[in-house]
């Protein structure tokens, strides 16, 4: 008795064989392709430098406002605003002439009193006059003396000279105007050398106090921290500088230290209130675990890292990551030191893959000829 077979049972059976004979060759295609390459960064635990950043402005080292002390006329003008001044030079000229009428006068005063205290003494050695004679003439004499002193440091200060050397501002009043004591005439700032302010965050230093209280961070000799500028243009600024002082207490509105660095600036090539970036070195990690930051991957569970195996296979390491310090995380757990772990190719890394190590330059290049060979397949794609 002979045997159909439908037209339908055919078709699957035929079916089903392609399919069987598709996931042979794949898995023969899996067996045969090469091993992945990828560049790889050797873990060592060694003291490291820990730097900060902050953003700061720079200030004047001495920053002086310049205040008239009398009364008068501003007669004179005899520097040119934004100039730089020597200590001593005269800047302002307010009108004289009363205060040396004052002077004049006071010194009449005293001449006068001074022939009355001479005359006096003798007469009281003589019991001529009275005690109570003797006490008035002196009395008069050490005024007169202190009113003519008086008069003559108002006529002082009507040349105003620069407190110290430096840059000046605008001038607060033009020539002819009235001025009283206390009315601003300019400000000086010396800027050689030149202040940088700048805050610390509150828990940034707690961490630091934190780990050195434990041994694993080291504060520099004396506590000076050295300092390096970058300015607005993007460019390193020539001459380092010092940390001078860190406060003690925490502002209680920003939650921030302050802090200043002293910079060398004899060519003024900075001015004060300029908005900079500075560098604070100083404090050393100790065998400390650092790892580039793409070297790590950021999933849901946490933070892994892929390391290759003595045998080039790809063995995943969960981490426990404190903080960044430049391009670098400090890893407190998950690594020891002496791993390899995957720097490029992190993303087709996969567990249990085998791998092959190449120079990071090496898988450039690659990437770059693939990407050249792909450009004129996409234009024709494009066309």
């Amino acid at each position: 008795m002979k045997k159909y077979f439908s037209p339908l049972f055919l078709t699957l059976t035929l079916t089903i064989a392609l399919l069987a004979a598709c996931e042979k060759d794949k898995g023969t295609a899996q067996q045969q392709m090469p091993p992945m390459p990828v560049s790889i960064f050797e873990v060592k635990a060694q003291d490291s430098p820990w730097p900060a950043a902050y953003q700061a402005q720079t200030e004047g080292s001495r920053a002086v406002s310049l205040y008239a002390r009398v009364q008068g006329n501003i007669e004179k003008r005899l520097y040119t605003e934004g100039q730089y001044v020597q200590e001593g030079q005269l800047l302002f000229e307010i009108e004289r002439d009363q205060y040396e009428a004052l002077v004049q006068q006071a010194a009449a005063q005293f001449d006068s009193a001074s022939r009355e205290w001479k005359r006096i003494q003798p007469l009281f050695a003589q019991n001529a006059v009275s005690q109570k004679d003797r006490d008035t003439a002196r009395a008069a004499f050490e005024s007169a003396r202190a009113s003519l002193r008086q008069a003559k440091i108002n006529l002082e200060y009507c040349s105003v000279v620069a407190p110290v050397s430096g840059y000046t501002s605008k001038e607060s009043l033009t020539v002819g105007n009235l001025v009283n004591a206390g009315t601003l005439l300019t400000s000086i700032n010396k800027t050689d050398p030149m202040n940088v302010n700048f805050s610390i965050a509150g828990p940034e230093r707690m961490r630091r106090q934190t780990l050195a209280a434990q041994g694993r961070l080291i504060f520099p000799q004396n506590g000076i921290y050295k300092a390096k500028l970058r300015l607005l243009d993007g460019s390193m600024y020539d001459q380092e500088g010092v940390v001078d002082f860190i406060d003690t207490q925490v502002e209680p509105n920003t939650g921030a230290i302050k802090a200043r660095a002293t910079f060398p600036n004899a060519d003024n090539h900075m001015m004060p209130g300029q908005y900079v970036r500075i560098f604070m070195e100083g404090d050393i990690l100790k065998n400390a675990i650092l790892i580039p930051q793409k070297a790590v991957m950021m999933t849901q569970k946490g933070s892994l890292a892929m390391i290759v195996t003595p045998d080039n296979k790809i063995q995943p390491a969960p981490l426990k990551i404190s903080l960044s310090i430049g391009e670098n995380y400090l890893v407190e757990e998950g690594l020891k030191g002496g791993e390899r772990i995957v720097l490029e190719g992190l993303i087709k890394a996969r567990p249990g893959a085998t791998v092959r190590i190449v120079d990071p330059k090496e898988q450039q290049a690659q990437a770059t000829q693939q990407a050249q060979k792909a450009a004129p397949q996409k234009q024709a794609e494009g066309k």
